[in-house]
């Protein structure tokens, strides 16, 4: 009797690790939501996104296209928020939230968007009417290759890394 409790207790307790060690890989999205948070002189910047892997594939004029609005990261528009007026690249943007989007483009000069409507999913119904600011960024070539996109707030400004590329964006 004895046996088949510690059988019946062992097997149960297998279950209930695997089904866990499943539950918790099944939740992992495939491009989790990030933060990246920062100050720049005395506003504070937050951007949210979602962030993609490379996962041996061609990004740049593949997955994501050249010379086409995109959202900057995965699924939902990524956000761009700060709590006062800032200059990005010498031009002015009011206090507020806004989404971010980016043109790639071949050349190595891209257009930042910083558009009004912040909800929005993707770049599907993205509307250039509805942008506060474009700007020129020039990107540069990453020494290593970036994984997972990320987004880094810094006294500069902010810059998107992904894959061999990253994206300066000079905020004052």
């Amino acid at each position: 009797m004895k046996a088949m409790i510690k059988s019946a207790t062992m097997v149960f307790a297998a279950m209930t690790i695997s089904v866990n060690a499943f539950a918790q890989e099944a939740k992992k999205p495939a491009s989790p939501p990030a933060t990246a948070t920062g100050k720049i002189k005395d506003a504070n910047i937050t951007i949210a996104y979602n962030s993609p892997s490379v996962k041996d594939r061609k990004i740049w004029g593949d997955l994501v296209p050249y010379d086409k609005v995109w959202r900057a990261g995965a699924n939902e528009a990524t956000t761009f928020e700060t709590d006062k007026d800032i200059t990005v690249q010498g031009k002015k943007l009011p206090k507020g939230k806004y989404s971010f989007f980016l043109i790639p483009k071949e050349s190595g000069t891209w257009t930042a968007i910083f558009n009004k409507e912040s909800k929005q999913w993707g770049a599907y119904k993205y509307q250039e009417a509805q942008d506060a600011l474009r700007v020129d960024v020039k990107t540069k070539s990453l020494p290593t290759k970036q994984e997972s996109l990320i987004y880094k707030v810094n006294n500069n400004g902010f810059t998107m890394d992904w894959d061999k590329i990253s994206v300066p964006v000079e905020v004052k």
